[in-house]
């Protein structure tokens, strides 16, 4: 099939997502209609309580409570059993929160391999496999420290590094750098920008509007609704964080 007659990788119509009932109804989610494209890096913004996490979660299929049309990869959602819609979510689609939700009771190289029990894999190997990809974001010597251990930086990249490890085409970050010095943020960033580089679709709901440099396009939310929606064409400042990150990167890949 040729790439231009693909469908988008998301296309929603009248989406809405309901709270409560009767006086108390509110709709979080309210009547969106949004298509976004294969290898498209979006960063969603807007003031607390808009509606972007919600969204993030209707996306991820971790919310199925909605009304309105839901397509992923030109399939309706409300036509995917329960049973496969979790392995999509398994397989096809990575999650990076800014609370990072590592198991605090695993080691860094069991948190990464953890997705990969449902794919059957042995442990061996799962291990072997969750090894390659720590060593890629330069956290090979990290493998056995617990989750405690780390820094904050550190912790988002293992997030990221599990989040990764089933090769997932979509990839959802809840402020992913929420938490993290600007270093940090900057570093994970460049992680982020990499895999959009080669081929990985990243929707990024953020706060912070300079995080928006990175992304190719820029939604904004009001009142469960987009207020906005831009092309991004703003070139990417280059820092010393920036340089520094992207020299590690460099070498990591050779």
């Amino acid at each position: 099939m040729a790439v231009d007659t693909l469908p988008p990788v998301i296309r929603l119509r009248g989406l809405q997502k309901r709270f409560g009932i009767g006086d108390a109804e509110n709709l979080a989610i309210n009547g969106i209609n949004l298509t976004i494209n294969r290898g498209e890096f979006v960063a969603v913004m807007g003031p607390s309580g808009c509606g972007k996490t919600t969204l993030l979660n209707i996306l991820g299929l971790l919310d199925r409570s909605v009304d309105g049309e839901y397509e992923l990869d030109g399939q309706p959602v409300s036509e995917i059993s329960k049973r496969k819609q979790a392995r999509i979510r398994s397989q096809q689609i990575g999650f990076v929160f800014q609370s990072f939700n590592l198991v605090s009771r695993l080691n860094v190289i069991e948190n990464v391999a953890l997705p990969l029990i449902y794919k059957g894999i042995t442990r061996t190997k799962r291990l072997q496999i969750a090894s390659d990809i720590l060593r890629n974001f330069h956290l090979n010597e990290r493998e056995y420290y617990m989750p405690c251990q780390l820094s904050g930086g550190q912790t988002q990249r293992v997030a990221i590094a599990r989040a990764l490890v089933n090769e997932p085409s979509i990839i959802l970050a809840d402020e992913p750098t929420g938490n993290l010095d600007s270093r940090s943020s900057h570093i994970i960033m460049e992680e982020l920008s990499d895999l959009h580089k080669r081929g990985n679709t990243i929707i990024m709901v953020t706060h912070n509007p300079r995080l928006t440099t990175y992304a190719s396009r820029v939604i904004t939310m009001l009142d469960g609704q987009i207020d906005t929606d831009t092309r991004n064409i703003t070139k990417q400042p280059v820092t010393r964080h920036r340089k520094k990150s992207a020299r590690k990167l460099k070498r990591g890949k050779k």
